[in-house]
C-alpha cells in the first residue's frame, strides 16, 4: 500500500503559488476558529506559527494575508488527486487528515519497482501543484501512519514486509493513531508515549478504558486484522472545471491550469481503459452585467490516444493562437469522444520512421500549430498525366474511394519536378550531367484532351553514368519538330 499525504493542503487550496512564479514576500496563513493552522515560508519568517491568533499575527506581520481554512475545496483537491492517481492504480482510497492510500502492488513491476512509482507519483503530484510526503507499507493504515510522520522524523517510511512494518510502526508516537488522541494526557501519565507502549498494554483493560474502536485500528495498522478500504469509484464521464486562483489575461497562462485537468484525465482514461478521441477545453469568462461566453477549444485526434505530453503539446498550440475576448477565471475541460482501445504494446523491432500512432500525433501538432488550411494531404485523381494525378486536401478531408484497386503502373519517381526540365542532346542520348542512358521500356501517356491540355509522352527509367536514375520523357508532337526530351522525376 502507498500512503500520500498532503501536509499543506489547506494553504495551497486557499492560496497556490502565483501562477507567474512571483514570490510573494508579505506571506500567508490559513486559519481555522481564529487561530493559524499552517503559514507559508514567508510569514514564517516574519515569525508566523501555527496556533497564533488573529490579533497577534496582524502585531507581528500586518502584511500577511489571512484566509479562513475552505473544507469544501479541500475535498475538491483530494477526488481530484485521487482522479489523478487512478494511472497508477484503480484501487484508490480518500482517507482522513488530507491521506489518500492507493494499492500499487499489483502495479509494481509495470512502473520499474517501487522508487519508480514513487517518483512518477511526485510528478503527478507536483504537476497539481502539491508537495507530498510519501509512505509504503503493507497494510494501508500502517501506510497512513507513516506517511502522517513529521518530515524530521527519522523513520523509515518504506517498509516492505511485516517485521520491518513492525519496527517502524513501534517508533511512532501514539497520538498519531486518531482514536487515541483522546485519551493522550491519560496514555501521558502511564508513561506511554510510542505504538509499542502502547501495545504493551493489556488489551482488556485498554478495551474498557478506551473502547474497542482503538484496539481494532491498532490491529489493522500492523496486519492483524482486516481493514476494510472504500475504494473511490471512478465517474462514467469526464467533465471538469476549475476555478483559478486569479484573473488571467493571456491564453498561454492558461497552461498551468490546463495541465492539471489533463493530469487527471490521463488517471481517468487510465482507470477506465480508454482513449480519447476528442474534447473541448472552455476558457469561462468573468460573469455580470456584461458577460462573455466561454471561449471554447475542440480538439479531435487522428487516432485516439491517452498521452499526457501529446495532450499538453496540442493544447499550448491551440492556446498560442487564441486571442481572448475578455480575462479568464475559469477552464473546463470534458471528453466528448472516448474509445475502448488497448494501450499499445513496445515491439521488440520497432517500426523505422515510427508507428501510424506517432505519425498521426505529429500531423495533429502541424494542424494546431499551423492552421488545417496549411497541412494537406495528397488525394489521387483519375488522371493520367503525372503532374495533374493528384490534388490536395486538408488531413481530414474525405477523398472518396476509387472504385477499383490501384492499377499496376511500372515504377514511379519519389520527387516530381513541378516543371518538367528540357534535356539537352549529345549523339542523339539526353544529358542530365552525363549521358543518360535507358533501363525500361517505353510507357507511353496520352491524355488531357479533355481539357485542352493534351499530353503525349513517352516515359522511361534513365540512369546516369554515377548510377543515379532519373524519369524521363520523350514528347511526341504531332507537328514536323523535332522531338525533345523532358527531365520529370527524380528516384530516391
Amino acid at each position: 500500500m502507498l500512503g500520500i499525504h498532503l501536509p499543506r493542503l489547506p494553504l495551497d487550496v486557499c492560496a497556490p503559488p502565483p501562477s507567474d512564479g512571483a514570490a510573494d514576500d508579505a506571506g500567508c496563513a490559513v486559519l481555522e476558529q481564529g487561530v493559524v493552522l499552517i503559514a507559508d515560508a514567508p510569514a514564517r519568517r516574519q515569525g508566523v506559527r501555527a496556533g497564533m491568533k488573529r490579533g497577534g499575527v496582524l502585531t507581528l506581520a500586518p502584511d500577511t494575508r489571512l484566509v479562513e481554512r475552505d473544507p469544501a475545496r479541500e475535498a475538491d483537491a483530494l477526488r481530484a488527486v485521487a482522479l489523478a492517481l487512478l494511472r497508477f492504480s484503480p484501487c484508490v482510497a480518500l482517507d482522513d487528515e488530507a491521506t489518500l492510500i492507493v494499492d500499487v502492488g499489483p502495479s509494481l513491476r509495470l512502473f520499474g519497482g517501487l522508487p519508480s512509482l514513487c517518483r512518477q507519483v511526485r510528478a503527478t503530484l507536483a504537476a497539481l501543484g502539491y508537495a507530498a510526503r510519501l509512505s509504503a507499507a503493507p497494510t494501508g493504515r500502517g501506510a497512513w501512519l507513516l506517511a502522517r510522520t513529521s518530515a524530521r522524523a527519522r523513520i523509515r517510511r518504506r517498509v516492505a514486509g511485516p517485521a520491518s512494518l513492525v519496527r517502524a510502526l513501534d517508533r511512532l508516537p501514539c497520538v498519531l493513531l486518531p482514536d487515541a488522541r483522546s485519551y493522550a494526557g491519560w496514555f501521558d501519565g502511564l508513561g506511554c508515549r510510542t505504538l509499542a507502549d502502547l501495545r504493551g498494554l493489556p488489551r482488556a483493560g485498554l478495551q474498557r478504558r478506551c473502547g474497542p474502536a482503538l484496539l481494532a485500528a491498532l490491529d489493522r495498522a500492523y496486519g492483524d486484522a482486516v481493514e476494510p478500504l472504500a475504494w473511490m469509484a471512478v465517474p462514467p464521464v469526464f467533465d471538469v472545471r476549475l476555478e483559478l486562483p486569479e484573473r488571467v489575461e493571456y491564453a498561454e497562462a492558461v497552461l498551468f491550469a490546463a495541465r492539471r485537468l489533463v493530469v487527471q484525465l490521463c488517471g481517468w482514461l487510465a482507470a477506465r481503459q480508454l482513449s480519447l478521441a476528442a474534447m473541448t477545453f472552455d476558457l469561462e469568462h468573468e460573469r455580470g452585467r456584461q458577460a462573455v461566453p466561454p471561449t471554447p477549444l475542440e480538439l479531435a485526434f487522428a487516432t485516439p490516444v491517452r498521452d499526457e505530453t501529446h495532450f499538453m503539446r496540442l493544447l499550448g498550440e491551440r492556446l498560442a493562437r487564441v486571442e481572448l475576448p475578455a480575462a479568464v477565471i475559469a477552464v473546463r475541460l470534458k471528453a466528448t469522444r472516448v474509445e475502448s482501445v488497448a494501450p499499445p504494446a513496445d515491439d521488440l523491432f520497432p517500426e523505422p520512421g515510427g508507428t501510424r500512432e506517432t505519425r498521426a500525433r505529429l500531423f495533429e501538432l502541424l494542424v494546431a500549430r499551423l492552421g488545417a488550411e496549411n497541412v494537406l494531404r495528397a488525394a489521387p485523381v483519375a488522371d493520367h498525366r503525372p503532374e495533374a494525378a493528384n490534388r490536395w486536401l486538408p488531413l481530414d478531408a474525405q477523398a472518396g474511394k476509387p472504385a477499383g484497386g490501384p492499377p499496376a503502373v511500372p515504377p514511379r519517381p519519389a520527387w516530381l519536378l513541378a516543371e518538367p526540365q528540357p534535356l539537352l542532346m549529345r549523339e542523339n542520348r539526353p544529358v542530365f550531367h552525363t549521358p543518360l542512358r535507358m533501363m525500361s521500356s517505353a510507357e507511353r501517356i496520352e491524355a488531357g484532351w479533355f481539357d485542352g491540355q493534351l499530353a503525349a509522352r513517352d516515359y522511361y527509367v534513365a540512369q546516369d553514368e554515377v548510377g543515379a536514375c532519373y524519369w524521363v520523357f520523350l514528347e511526341r508532337s504531332g507537328s514536323q519538330a523535332a522531338p525533345r526530351w523532358f527531365l520529370h522525376g527524380l528516384f530516391g
